[in-house]
């Protein structure tokens, strides 16, 4: 039985995990989903330590999207947490920002469906399938279009510092459909960091179109890091 911290992204929220929760628990693990405010990356960064805070390690700490920029903020530190797991994720290097990584290659369809509202962006609620999800079934794509929660302007273009899977092991997720985050972008990341890399013929959101695959990759790596630390 492995803790688990599940991250979520933009537009998004705890509740976006919720299908692999069941699945992971299934399996007989405790996993525990943070909640961003989504207003500043500090703000993100201590929500998720406040979550790691709550569980018993080791822990498996797990970020989707913008939440892979989180993760590698958040585990700075935490002896708790002993790998990483990216689903889909940003995983910025010293000097980088989410916004900055995001304009690298073309293929991403944010730009084209992103809302403006004040000083916050949301994605098109009838678009938000084409951009996020294109492969979830249409009831699930609406109950996520309706539910995601606005990100103040900003948000992603912080540039982190030394991120943790510098020292951590590092496992990656890559959705080859993704139409957010060009599948190249992250193979890039994931060989950077040295993780080891599972692909899976998703969208953006494989947690919600593919909760199966996905809870069996954080199995995996949740077996691996166990296995890694019963060895030290």
């Amino acid at each position: 039985m492995v803790a688990m911290v599940l991250v979520h992204g933009l537009w998004s929220d705890g509740s976006s995990w919720a299908k692999v929760i069941s699945e992971l628990r299934a399996m007989g693990h405790e996993p525990v989903a943070a909640q961003l405010s989504l207003e500043t990356m500090d703000d993100d960064v201590a929500s998720v330590r406040r979550t790691l805070a709550t569980v018993d390690g080791p822990v498996l700490l797990a970020g989707w999207s913008y939440g892979g920029a989180v993760v590698g903020e958040a585990a700075l530190g935490v002896d708790s947490v002993k790998a990483l797991a990216y689903v889909a994720a940003f995983a910025p290097a010293e000097g980088e920002s989410v916004s900055g990584l995001s304009r690298k290659y073309p293929g991403s369809l944010v730009g084209e469906h992103v809302v403006v509202a004040g000083n916050y962006t949301y994605i098109h609620r009838d678009h938000f399938g084409e951009v996020l999800a294109a492969d979830a079934a249409p009831a699930d794509i609406a109950v996520a279009a309706a539910t995601q929660r606005l990100v103040r302007i900003g948000v992603d273009r912080v540039k982190v510092g030394p991120p943790a899977w510098l020292d951590l092991p590092a496992h990656y997720l890559v959705a080859t459909q993704d139409r957010c985050v060009p599948p190249v972008l992250q193979g890039e990341m994931a060989a950077r960091m040295g993780a080891a890399v599972t692909e899976l013929d998703s969208s953006h959101a494989p947690m919600i179109s593919r909760p199966r695959e996905v809870a069996e990759f954080l199995d995996r790596a949740a077996t691996a890091m166990l296995e890694a630390d019963g060895a030290q």
